[in-house]
């Protein structure tokens, strides 16, 4: 099978269109291509006039070898990898997964697929459950802090517009993304050079994953949250945890923390354990919110396209402190949500579903947070800085889980928003006109202001004076970081191995599930105390 890349292709192409491009690059006759199947497939923008897409596919010829010769610039072999063989170990104790998000749930799948029989346990409800708690939220604003956007199956990107990006390169990306099509999710993900599954597509694929590792061995327990880890001369020797109302304890030597970067009680409890972690930089600031049809023109010159469905954007800009803004999880045609997890504060997120239909478009517009921004040294001081700005913001809403939102030419004036223009918030909780420098420090506004109007120079109309701005977004990662060897291992406590999001090694439902599969290996790969 030979790859054959940069294929102009139509946007409303077929079968046909393709077979041709690639019969022309490599200069045979159509009839010769046994098979042609995309493999990564990218829009280019660039000239609005001439919108279409660039293209890798695999293709089979009767004579690869004289085709690669002819066309060598052309072609590269595509090279199969060998399916990898996980080790089977002999383990004295059941592994715990604490944590049922993506990095959980992957860590738990390979623990399964290798035979372990792994204990999933996570603080929230199952899918199906969590999503009703979310709706009842929206409805009455009463808060379930065990079950809410934050925690439960699927994590926090269950709530979101299960966006797939990632900066990092890995050998499991593709696994990762196999993974989830084969659960359910659409098959497009394989090839879209920046997939998204949705968060109504993503749900079920998320039970189904929890329903495979249970067919093969695994328990889940939900509704449970790990309290304490129980150490002895420096190894695991078991975890406390609540569920029921009732204090439990279990013995195991192995354990992988996927908790997110939310579960601000069980990392203060893992503090008082001995685990070694240290601050780590983060960023904090709002959800802007535009027309989806606006960020269409900027970016197609057209309202729409029957072939796409919404356009997204990723915008950065240096500043004058070197903190630098920059837009964070995109979601088109999505909606802003209320994703707090204590009481009277309140924090907000994005989340699309697979068609991205709504009206407006939304994204994280974020600054950098630095730890001597934090109000102390202590490793676990960014908790504090959040809980403040949460804080500010649930009382610049009112109270009871309104958000406070500003309209962007107020905010680029330093004035309240005493009402809203034709850009309506999408949150669903409710809103309250404020002024957001009531929520956020001074360099953090100075620098959104900055850019914002530097923004505009990207992506015309980002600074349209009745775009909303709702704050505060300030989980955009963990501002912590637990400490762990090259192994993977907790630098501080032998069979403990911290992953994802919530440990400070991730930054998205992939990142954090390539993390969970890493370190799951590195549990079967020989860090665990046997009889």
């Amino acid at each position: 099978m030979l790859r054959v890349s940069d294929l102009k292709i139509p946007l409303d192409y077929s079968q046909g269109h393709l077979t041709a491009a690639v019969a022309q690059r490599l200069k045979v006759s159509t009839d010769r291509i046994m098979s042609c199947r995309v493999f990564r497939r990218s829009l280019d923008a660039r000239d609005k006039g001439d919108l279409h897409y660039v293209m890798t596919c695999d293709v089979e010829v009767p004579d690869e070898a004289s085709v690669m010769r002819r066309r060598p610039g052309h072609t590269v072999p595509v090279q199969k990898t060998p399916p990898k063989v996980l080790p089977h170990p002999s383990l004295s104790y059941r592994p715990v997964v604490v944590g049922a998000g993506p990095a959980g749930l992957a860590a738990a799948l390979t623990l399964a697929r290798a035979g372990c029989r792994p204990i999933l346990m996570e603080r929230g409800q199952r899918v199906d459950q969590r999503t009703e708690d979310v709706e009842q939220f929206i409805r009455t604003r009463e808060l379930n802090e065990e079950s809410n956007v934050q925690f439960g199956e699927g994590g926090a990107g269950a709530f979101s517009d299960g966006k797939l990006t990632t900066g990092i390169k890995s050998p499991y990306l593709r696994t990762i993304l196999e993974t989830l099509v084969a659960h359910g999710a659409p098959e497009e993900i394989l090839v879209e050079a920046r997939p998204h599954i949705g968060t109504d597509r993503l749900k079920p694929v998320v039970a189904s994953i929890r329903q495979e590792i249970e067919s093969l061995g695994g328990t889940t327990y939900f509704n449970t949250r790990m309290e304490h880890i129980l150490v002895s001369c420096g190894m695991v020797t078991g975890i406390e945890y609540v569920s029921e109302g009732m204090n439990r304890s279990m013995e195991t030597r192995a354990v992988i923390l996927c908790i997110g970067h939310s579960a601000r009680d069980t990392m203060t409890h893992l503090y008082e354990d001995g685990v070694a972690m240290v601050p780590k930089p983060f960023a904090v600031g709002v959800r802007i919110e535009h027309p989806q049809k606006m960020i269409n023109v900027s970016q197609w010159g057209v309202p729409s396209l029957p072939a796409l469905n919404a356009a997204d954007y990723r915008l950065s800009v240096n500043t004058p402190d070197q903190r630098g803004v920059y837009t964070f999880c995109m979601c088109p045609g999505g909606e802003v949500i209320l994703s707090a997890s204590e009481k009277g504060r309140l924090c907000v997120n994005g989340m699309s579903y697979h068609a991205r239909s709504g009206p407006n478009a939304n994204a994280a517009l974020l600054v950098g947070i630095r730890p001597e921004d934090y109000p102390s040294d202590h490793p676990l001081a960014g908790f504090a800085f959040q809980r403040e700005l949460e804080k500010r913001a649930f009382e610049a809403g009112g109270g009871h889980y309104a958000a406070p939102v500003q309209m962007v030419g107020d905010f680029l004036e330093d004035r309240a928003s005493r009402q809203i223009g034709p850009v309506q918030p999408s949150v669903r909780t409710g809103f309250t006109p404020c002024d957001l420098r009531a929520v956020l420090p001074d360099y953090v506004i100075q620098n959104l202001q900055f850019g914002i109007r530097e923004m505009e120079r990207q992506l015309h109309g980002f600074s349209r004076k009745d775009a909303v701005l709702t704050g505060v977004e300030s989980r955009s990662s963990s501002p912590v970081r637990i400490e762990r060897f090259q192994d993977g291992s907790s630098c501080s406590v032998k069979g403990l191995y911290p992953a994802g999001e919530g440990a400070g090694y991730a930054g998205g439902i992939t990142s954090a599930a390539v993390d969970g599969i890493r370190q799951a290996l590195n549990l079967l790969q020989g860090g665990v105390v046997r009889d």
